[in-house]
Parts: structure tokens; sequence; C-alpha cells
């Protein structure tokens, strides 16, 4: 069954854009669209919705906003945002709001594809791209992401397979990376998020950024 999907963005060529791309393959299905957050959080009350792509700059309630607003009345429905801006306070912000993926416009359709469907499958992602300036804004911003305050100690393994998530791997790719099964990876990111006391990866590594436990590992 296709994902469904609903596209948030203020821009409506743009919009457009957006929807024409999706509707070339068969992976994902548009089930609704909306100009700005208002109109985004009408549309998820009366839609089923798998995934939600979501610009940040908007009038009346921007994507901030609109992230908190879905926080508040406990939405599970997963949002990738996707934007022309790349601020480090932005991505920060929008990934503590509850974001679960943040990708800039500039990506090809396969990989918004990708995208979708990892957040679909219950994962998160960032861009690459995004990450090394995002381990420099969240270092500055220690003690920002709550969790655990001593948490129990990782185990080497653990580490090694939160410095590739932390790096933008997938379960699969890091199984591949440290010759394990993918159901072992999952296993010891359960751990992970555990002890740090988080719920997703991005926390998890926002997290483990405050502690200062990915410094000197390889990014």
């Amino acid at each position: 069954m296709p994902i469904r999907v609903a596209v948030v963005d203020d821009q409506t060529l743009v919009r457009q854009g957006i929807l024409s791309l999706l509707s070339l393959t068969d992976e994902v299905t548009v089930v609704g669209e909306a100009g700005d957050g208002d109109e985004a959080l009408e549309l998820l009350g009366g839609t089923d919705v798998d995934v939600l792509l979501l610009d940040l700059r908007m009038p009346r309630r921007d994507g901030l906003a609109t992230l908190e607003a879905l926080a508040e009345l406990g939405s599970d429905v997963p949002v990738l945002v996707l934007t022309t801006f790349d601020d480090d306070e932005l991505v920060l912000r929008a990934l503590r709001a509850g974001a679960k993926g943040y990708l800039l416009k500039d990506v090809t359709l396969d990989q918004l594809v990708d995208a979708i469907g990892t957040l679909a499958g219950g994962g998160t992602l960032l861009q690459p791209g995004l990450t090394d300036r995002l381990f420099r804004a969240a270092a500055a911003r220690a003690g920002t992401v709550t969790g655990i305050e001593r948490p129990e100690s990782l185990t080497a393994r653990e580490l090694d397979v939160l410095r590739l998530a932390a790096a933008g791997y997938s379960n699969a790719e890091i199984g591949t990376a440290l010759h394990l099964a993918a159901g072992t990876v999952k296993n010891h990111l359960s751990s992970v998020f555990a002890k740090l006391g988080v719920r997703d990866r991005t926390r998890a590594v926002l997290r483990a950024l405050d502690l200062g436990l990915l410094e000197g590992g390889d990014r």
C-alpha cells in the first residue's frame, strides 16, 4: 500500500511542484495539501496521513508552531521538515519540537521518497550535509536536551552504532558497516535510548552530544 503523504507549504508553485514529483512514484500517494499550519491541523483532523511534509517559514501558524501544536494534540504522525532554510537554530528547534526528519528542498525525488519511507517505517532522518554543523550547534547549546542526568555507560558497540546513526546511516547501513544483523542494530539503539532516557535516534544523538559521548569518534 502506498504511503499516504500530505504537503504543507505556503508557496503554491513550490507545493504543486512537490505534488507533481510525488505523483511520479508508486511508493507514495498524496492525500492532502495545505498552505499553512492552521490548514494543516484542519487537514490532519479529518484525513489519515502517514507522513507530513512541512515547510518552516509560513504565514499565520508557521512550521515550528505547527510542530508544537501537533505535540500538544498528541499526534503520532511523523513530520518531515522540507525547507530551503538550513539555519542551525531552526534545525535544532524543529527537532526538539518533534520533527522526525529534516531535508532541504534541493534533494532529489529518490532522496525525498527514501526519507518518506524511513519516517513511515518509524525511523528518523537528517540530511547528511547538515550533520557536522548540527554537531557544532548542539555542542554549543549543551544541556538543552532532556534525558537521564547520569545515564548508564554505553558499551563500545553501542557507541559505534550511535556514531553511525549520528552520521545519518540507516539501520541497514549500520548493520553492513559493523557486520551486524538489522535486528541487532535495532536492539543496540533501543538500549541506547533506554540508557539516555530518550525516545528516538535524533534525541539520542543530541543527548549524547550534550554529554560529550561522541567526542573523538568518527563523524
